[in-house]
């Protein structure tokens, strides 16, 4: 692997696991970290760094994510609900 494409790959992994754990709405694990990564830089490359932009996206392209992804996505989300609710 050449340095630039490294560099490339480390700098869209950190990215990529910063928008996902920083996302209120999608506060992603390590899994889903590692099952949406691919994901989120073929279907939402050009929104990188802007957070809200990415998260939406993701949402928005919900339905080409892989199913693994769309897996973890799901269940993280209705665990955010079950956490909201029992707030409330």
């Amino acid at each position: 692997m050449t340095r630039y494409t490294t560099i490339v790959s480390l700098f869209a992994f950190a990215t990529t696991a910063i928008v996902l754990q920083t996302s209120p709405g999608l506060a992603f694990s390590s899994e889903a970290q590692q099952m949406c990564t691919g994901d989120a830089m073929r279907l939402c490359s050009s929104e990188i760094p802007d957070i809200s932009r990415i998260r939406a996206c993701m949402v928005r392209n919900k339905a080409q994510v892989s199913p693994g992804c769309r897996a973890v996505m799901h269940r993280e989300h209705a665990a955010a609900r079950k956490r909201e609710a029992a707030a409330q």
